[in-house]
């Protein structure tokens, strides 16, 4: 049975194959060149360098799936709003680690004071996606239309957004 956990920095090939296959076949995200593992561990130690969450989700020593935040944007007024990522294995998708992933990833990011997680989604299309945030409490709270070029076409990002813990209803400390 998998078990969703950190990441540990055994596991970036890993991370980084399952991250290749979605960049060469997928639109979810927009990069067109695989990033090396070293380029994926300097990513993982940038999250965890902000004390947000990078997560696996696990089945022995086989990495299914990965879940990270990271600030929205760098300037200091951003910093209680983080975007989150999830990404899985071809073999492990339709089988709710997706759900599992950004449960625990809303979890651990609310605990590091993250007040608003955002979902930039790559392709209007990209049904799975936009349902487990649905089905986590997210809002579609808007769609760039034809903002990214990939496989010949143009594709739309959808964003979608949670309040988490107090969100804006109090000052934060």
């Amino acid at each position: 049975m998998p078990i969703i956990r950190p990441s540990q920095s055994s596991e970036i090939a890993q991370i980084t194959a399952i991250y290749a296959h979605h960049v060469l076949y997928g639109t979810g995200t927009f990069e067109l060149d695989p990033p090396s593992e070293a380029e994926m561990g300097q990513r993982r130690a940038d999250v965890l360098g902000k004390n947000l969450p990078y997560l696996v989700a696990v089945d022995g020593a086989q990495v299914l799936g990965f879940a990270y935040c990271n600030w929205f944007k760098p300037r200091p007024a951003y910093r209680y709003s983080a975007e989150d990522s999830i990404y899985l294995a071809p073999a492990a998708i339709g089988q709710g680690l997706g759900r599992a992933l950004l449960a625990e990833l809303m979890a651990q990011a609310e605990r590091a004071g993250v007040r608003k997680l955002i979902a930039v989604i790559g392709d209007s299309h990209n049904q799975g996606s936009i349902g487990v945030h649905h089905s986590a409490g997210f809002d579609h709270v808007g769609t760039l239309r034809a903002c990214g070029w990939k496989f010949e076409r143009w594709l739309d990002v959808v964003l979608m957004d949670k309040t988490l813990g107090l969100g804006s209803g109090v000052a934060p400390l």
